[in-house]
Order: C-alpha cells, then structure tokens, then sequence
C-alpha cells in the first residue's frame, strides 16, 4: 500500500472510532432527506487537535505544487472555515521562511441569500490563488457556490478539498479535487418515506 492510502485507510478507521463520522445512526440533513451517516461537526472540532490532525494528513494527500502555490484558503462557515484557517496555517509550516504567509476568508451564509464574501475579503482575494475548502462534499453546490465568489473577487480556484466526500458529488469545478475520506453513504429517504422513521428509530439528536 502507498503511503497517501495508508494516510486515507487510517483516517477513515480514526474518524469512525473517534465517532466524528457517524454511520449508523438516523439524521436529519434539514433538506427533506434522513439518512444512516453523518459527519458529525461538533466532535471534529470539539478538541483542536483532532481537526488539527486530520487537516495535517489532508495537507499531506495535496500535490507538492498545490502547496506550493495555494496564497489563500477559503471556506464556508462553520466547518468549512474552521478547517480552511487550520489549512491555511498549518501550510506555512510546510513552506520556507521566505515564502509570503498564506491567508484565509471565510464565506458567510445568510438564509435569504445564501453565501456571501465580505468586501473585506473580496479585496483580499483580488489576484489570488485560492483552495476551497470544507468538511464534507455532498452534491459539490456549496463548492460551486463559493467558487462563483472566488471568481467575481477576481481569484482563482486551485482546487478543492474536504476530510469526507460522500461521492454524490453532480456538480465539478473542472478543478483537483481531494479528499481525505471517500465513503459511499447508503441511500437516502425522504421523510415522508423514511424506514428509520417508520420502524421508530429516533433522530440522533447532539
């Protein structure tokens, strides 16, 4: 076995055990769907060091270049930001002293209009080269959506990159995408045809 599916075998055996991926439970997604898994936000980022190391061995699956050229890492709020901050530090140490610091923007989300970019960070990324990143990729949208920011801040997506990717991805950015995990999901209900729900399994609450 190579040493990036050694990294991906034993994070996926240690996101289980560490019950941040979550795959035999009953959740609601919020989206008219339940379903069996889950990765579980809070416990990836109830400690600091868990996310801390599983955003090191996701760095550790990015090609030598992306490393190299990657000026901001941005991510969607909550999840997606935490890791991206995570990511855009933890590069500097990979890089030399005389390298420009990698930055970090967060993409926020408002209900009535979806993601939004601060004029802040839309100057801040003007010209630059960016990695998006996120927890997880469900259907690739919220990547869509936030690289359409990137792109009308006049930046430019490297790649993409999240600790799960549940491969129901139908949206591509025509750009890299890595993940730290790949894990096919059982199929989803909806609710009103939900078997966890009508065999009275409870919806895993946190």
């Amino acid at each position: 076995m190579d040493k990036r599916a050694d990294i991906r075998e034993k994070a996926l055996r240690d996101l289980k055990q560490s019950e941040v991926l979550m795959t035999d439970g009953h959740f609601d997604y919020g989206n008219g769907y339940h379903g069996h898994v889950y990765l579980n936000p809070h416990q990836l980022f109830r400690h600091p060091s868990t996310i801390w190391r599983f955003a090191q061995d996701l760095i550790d699956l990015l090609p030598g270049d992306l490393v190299q050229r990657t000026e901001v890492v941005a991510g969607p709020v909550t999840g997606g930001a935490l890791l991206a901050h995570t990511i855009a530090g933890l590069l500097d140490s990979r890089r030399s002293l005389t390298h420009p610091p990698c930055s970090f923007a967060p993409f926020n989300y408002d209900p009535a209009g979806g993601f939004t970019l601060r004029p802040f960070y839309r100057r801040e990324l003007n010209g630059k080269r960016v990695l998006l990143a996120d927890d997880v990729r469900n259907t690739g949208e919220t990547f869509s959506r936030c690289a359409t920011l990137v792109n009308e801040a006049g930046a430019t997506v490297l790649a993409t990159a999240e600790i799960y990717d549940r491969l129901e991805a139908i949206t591509e950015l025509g750009v890299p995408n890595i993940a730290l995990v790949d894990y096919k999901a059982p199929e989803n209900y909806e609710v009103g045809d939900c078997p966890l729900c009508k065999s009275g399994q409870p919806i895993t609450r946190f």
